[in-house]
């Protein structure tokens, strides 16, 4: 390897370490989608190596989570991701080919072999151009041979060409069910998907294949679909936030709204209480009839008394207003409670305020 590319790139690497936030410039994209396919996380240190052999992103893209219910995103902010669908096509409505019973038949030696001469079969007409002669011959080799993954990706590969991609994923689907670690279902899957314009699961399928075992045309289409996947991605995310943002500066303006509402209760419960003498008089005291001196309770301060705070404490204590009651239906009963501070100390204050001294 050229000695100043290795330089380079451990000066990179150092500038990520020092630097993290590099790594989330749009432009380093494809960086951050590479080291998540290794399976780290970002901010990370960089990783270098891997199993491709060369020119292959070695690890699928970020899995993206379903966008969260929320607000709905207004047509005209989705209008602005715009996605070149160039060679995408109408997808494969045909009813659900032959699986074969790889649950319950028993395969015998004899069948082995008889799939395997279908197989070459097959091979054979699709050399010759013949597409559905070899469709046929593989579905014939499965119902021998259920079991065999490869069997599956053949005929994936063959629907591939007939334009049929929903076809290829469901044998792609079965390949990968038989033998995960096989390369070919996850380059035909992601070819299927990348026909019908699914470039996010394209992109995936596509990288896996090449970490499993790289292939140049697999690599080729990676390298077509992965910008376009990274770009939907990040237009997602974008919307998440704004979302969110939204989100939070509606819960904060419903608080806002309540707290003044509560606000405007507590003023409009105090003005309430302030007033409430005007025509009635205290609680508890009908008019002021019978209050030491005759004062009425609709005479000018008595707004100011009513906010003073011993008065109203005063007011809460029922010993305190049953003897305001007693004393309201009967001023003489006064006397009684010459001996009980509390009482006298506020009737004093009261009759104070209105220029009279509590009368015995």
């Amino acid at each position: 390897m050229d000695p100043r590319k290795v330089s380079e790139l451990k000066a990179f690497v150092q500038m990520c370490d020092t630097n993290p936030d590099v790594l989330h410039l749009p432009e380093m994209g494809f960086v951050r989608i590479w080291l998540q396919g290794m399976g780290a996380t970002i901010p990370p240190r960089a990783q270098t190596g891997g199993s491709c052999k060369g020119g292959c992103p070695c690890g699928p893209p970020p899995t993206s989570a379903p966008p969260p219910e929320g607000p709905v995103v207004s047509e005209s902010e989705e209008s602005e991701l715009e996605i070149d669908n160039d060679g995408v096509i109408e997808p494969d409505t045909d009813e659900p080919q032959e699986m074969g019973d790889i649950d319950n038949l028993e395969i015998t030696e004899e069948m082995m072999e008889q799939a395997n001469e279908k197989k070459m079969e097959a091979i054979d007409a699709l050399g010759e151009g013949d597409l559905q002669k070899a469709v046929d011959l593989f579905t014939d080799a499965i119902k021998l041979n259920p079991s065999v993954a490869v069997l599956y990706a053949k005929r994936a590969s063959v629907y591939i060409r007939m334009q049929k991609p929903n076809a290829a994923k469901r044998d792609c689907d079965r390949a990968i069910s038989i033998n995960p670690d096989s390369a070919q279902p996850y380059k035909w899957r992601g070819k299927a998907h990348k026909l019908l314009g699914q470039w996010e699961e394209a992109a995936k399928d596509l990288a896996t294949a090449c970490k499993l075992d790289y292939d140049e045309d697999a690599s080729a289409m990676l390298k077509e679909v992965q910008p376009k996947a990274t770009k939907i991605i990040e237009h997602r995310r974008k919307y998440q936030r704004k979302r969110e943002e939204k989100e939070i500066k509606e819960k904060k303006e419903r608080i806002k709204k309540a707290r003044e509402e509560h606000e405007r209760a507590q003023r409009e419960e105090e003005a309430r209480q302030a007033s409430s003498g005007g025509a009635g008089g205290m609680p508890g005291f009908p008019g002021g009839a019978g209050f030491p001196g005759g004062a009425p309770f609709g005479m000018p301060g008595i707004g100011d008394l009513l906010k003073d705070p011993e008065v109203l404490n005063a007011m809460k204590d029922p010993e305190v207003m049953a003897a305001f009651q007693d004393v309201a239906q009967n001023p003489a009963n006064i006397s009684k409670y010459q001996g009980n501070p509390k009482i006298m100390a506020l009737i004093t204050k009261l009759s104070a305020k209105f220029g009279a001294p509590p009368r015995p």
